[in-house]
């Protein structure tokens, strides 16, 4: 006798069901006794079959599947019912027969035979059958299954890609912890919400053990460098690594190689890329230029590239410092017109992919960009990232004490906020003490020189830059100057500054020699980590309303309009009402908190959140929540606050401490008070008269809603028994 013994790692345990509570209520409750049940359809590898699995649990139901061939194969009758039918049986007969089946779970529907899907397809008519179909987007499906739900015989369910926030905490399963934002990030990008390809990659990660530590804080597993080119990977890759034309393989690699910038279209064979647009293997870029259409392609044929092919083509790889001075023009122009929605920044994620230095300038902006988005561990490592190339960089330093004090950290990470006028409130705030914190805000009597109509800019106009006239950014002082005008000038200014280096990346040394105390917001150094000989660095350039250290009038600066929207966050908003400038969105956030309009405030925590500015939309919902008269307008905002307060990476601002979250049963609404109130959950138990398991398995049902990692944070977010907030 012959046993097999499979390999380590081989016979993987399923991750935790995470990020789809409300989707499998949902079909949950198509599958109810008396309800014809649900088509669920959506791209391969985003969980419908884990779905289904968690659906129907432990219910009695009968499981078939298409199964892919070739024609001959799929052509046979009833392949996929064949383990439920008797041979030779006609369609009235198998109709007959299955009816008496309650539940039936139908994977991969698409590929169903013709008798198959046209008995699937008789069951819905009958009725009788409560089904479960699955459905990949994209793929050719027989008439008969989609006629399911464009003929409304059951309803469809269209599953999304999983979104970031909760593949972080998938990947916090998988990996035995947290895993670096950062590295969540690329990881999330790599996928593309593939779920399986997820699993994958941090297979290939681990094993090469390219997680072999903690990050600089020591709580979390990253990731830098190249992507390692496992069997699973490479399979994946096999439409760019297995091309057989010689010439297609070539321009594939040209392609990889130039990441993270597109190469020109007349650099290349338009034949051949007419033929790989057409096999779905590259993007156009703005008409004029192409790149690989799927993030892992670009890595997976730079692992497999030998190493004098790859030094020869990374040498032919245009400069990417113009381009990275010019991403983060683009950013701070986003900040300016306070609109900080999701936006492409190849360059800073490539550099970073690459384990290469990132210039503290570029770290402080995408720093300030993703705390106004909410993304308060990513703009912590932002930051982080930048204080590794520079410990003493200032405008770094801020933006991570302030990530660490809106998510209610207390410790000495948030002391250097204390000396600067435009942050003291914070480290108060943090600890709890409003009063304090309201006291330290600093509003100028004047409206903000820097944003003349916060949030009201067109998308033309670009904000006037302060400083040195030959700076890289200079040419954002044009009034109504276009996005591509100043991206173009500020990639000719890199150039001019010796951008010599293929990596593009600035060393410590010449950032520092270039930080200036100019009252302007974000320090470009020189674009180039070797300027050429006579090359001077050129001056600190601080594009308006972004975020500088503490020696300048950006973050820090009281007529910054983020600073002095600070007093509506922390609940003084009559004076900032008469500050801030009159028509933006922050404006009419101070006014309508200061009326106490509970409608008006849902109506700016909707710009908000279609701006992009999530913690911000979630304060304004929780404000909200407690100026509504009506009760239930009051319940829609303090859940739409709660949804996006779980967004928010972990935020605990003043705002919304003391949210009562009416997505919680009242169960978990019971214990989670309890345990706010710092009981124990034997002491809960023995309280409410439960098992020690039941409160423990409430708790970790409330932690997943609320968004709170452990009971700490509880009390930012629930109001304790004598109706103080904690």
């Amino acid at each position: 006798m012959t046993s097999i013994e499979p390999r380590a790692g081989t016979l993987r345990p399923p991750w935790p069901f995470t990020g789809r509570d409300e989707e499998l209520e949902l079909v949950r409750h198509c599958l109810a006794a008396g309800r014809p049940g649900i088509v669920v359809t959506g791209p391969a590898g985003c969980g419908r079959s884990r779905l289904a699995l968690e659906a129907v649990g432990g219910a009695e139901c009968a499981r078939v599947a298409g199964a892919p061939g070739p024609a001959g194969v799929r052509d046979l009758p009833f392949a996929a019912f064949a383990h439920l039918l008797p041979e030779d049986v006609t369609l009235h007969r198998a109709v007959r027969l299955l009816s008496a089946v309650r539940l039936l779970v139908v994977d991969d529907a698409h590929l169903l035979d013709d008798a198959s899907a046209a008995l699937l397809h008789q069951l819905a008519v009958q009725g009788r059958t409560r089904l479960l179909v699955l459905v990949t987007d994209g793929a050719p499906t027989p008439a008969a299954v989609s006629r399911l739900w464009t003929g409304e015989l059951l309803p469809r369910l269209a599953l999304r890609p999983l979104p970031r926030e909760e593949t972080a905490q998938l990947l916090t399963g998988g990996a035995g912890g947290p895993v670096e934002p950062l590295a969540a990030h690329r990881l999330h990008r790599l996928c593309r919400g593939d779920l399986r390809l997820l699993r994958d990659l941090l297979d290939a990660v681990r094993g090469e053990r390219r997680l072999p530590g903690r990050d600089a804080n020591g709580d979390a597993w990253e990731w830098r460098g190249p992507l390692p080119l496992t069997p699973a990977l490479r399979e994946r890759a096999a439409a760019v690594l297995a091309r057989p034309c010689p010439d297609e393989r070539d321009t594939l690699e040209r392609l990889a190689f130039a990441e993270p910038l597109p190469l020109p279209t007349d650099s290349l064979d338009l034949r051949i890329l007419e033929r790989l647009e057409a096999d779905g293997l590259l993007d156009v870029v703005d008409g004029t230029a192409v790149r690989l259409a799927h993030p892992l392609h670009g890595p997976a044929l730079r692992a497999a590239a030998g190493p004098l092919r790859a030094r020869r083509l990374s040498g032919a790889r245009p400069p990417t410092a113009p381009a990275l001075a010019a991403e983060a023009a683009g950013l701070a122009r986003r900040i300016d017109r306070v609109d900080v929605r999701a936006t492409p920044t190849p360059v800073g994620e490539w550099l970073l992919a690459e384990g290469e230095p990132v210039p503290p300038w570029y770290a402080a902006v995408r720093a300030r960009f993703s705390r106004l988005r909410g993304e308060l561990r990513e703009a912590a490592a932002w930051a982080r990232e930048g204080l590794a190339a520079d410990p003493y960089d200032p405008a770094c330093r801020i933006e991570r004490a302030l990530a660490a004090a809106q998510s209610g950290e207390t410790g000495e990470l948030i002391d250097p906020l204390a000396a600067h006028p435009g942050t003291a409130p914070w480290p108060p705030a943090a600890r709890g003490d409003l009063g304090t914190a309201q006291k330290a805000l600093p509003l100028p009597d004047a409206p903000p020189a820097a944003v003349s109509a916060a949030g009201q800019a067109g998308p033309g106009t670009v904000p006037k830059a302060l400083g040195s006239p030959d700076a890289p950014a200079a040419a954002a002082s044009v009034p109504g100057a276009c996005p591509d005008t100043v991206s173009e000038a500020v990639a000719s200014a890199g150039a001019r500054a010796g951008a010599a280096s293929a990596r593009g990346h600035a060393s410590a040394d010449t950032a520092s020699k270039a930080r200036e105390p100019v009252h302007l917001h974000f320090t470009t150094p020189s674009l180039s980590s070797r300027p050429g000989p006579g090359t001077a660095p050129p001056r600190a350039v601080r594009p308006a309303a972004e975020g500088g250290g503490p020696h300048s009038a950006g973050a820090c600066a009281p007529d910054d309009p983020y600073t002095v929207y600070d007093a509506v966050r922390l609940g003084v908003p009559e004076r900032a009402a008469r500050v801030l400038p009159p028509g933006g969105v922050l404006a009419r956030h101070a006014h309508a908190l200061a009326r106490a309009d509970g409608p008006a405030l849902d109506a700016v925590a909707a710009e908000l959140e279609e701006r992009g500015l999530l913690l911000f939309a979630a304060e304004a919902h929780a404000q909200a929540a407690r100026v509504h008269r009506d009760a239930g307008a009051a319940r829609t905002a303090r859940t739409r606050a709660a949804a996006l307060a779980r967004r928010c990476q972990g935020a605990r601002t003043p705002a919304l401490a003391g949210l009562v979250l009416g997505e919680l049963t009242a169960r978990q609404r019971q214990i989670v008070t309890l345990a706010a109130a710092g009981l124990s959950n034997r002491q809960i138990a023995e309280r409410l008269t439960l098992s020690v398991r039941t409160v423990g398995n409430h708790l970790y049902g409330a932690y997943a809603r609320l968004g709170a990692g452990d009971r700490g944070s509880l009390p930012w977010l629930v109001e304790l028994p004598d109706g103080q907030p904690a």
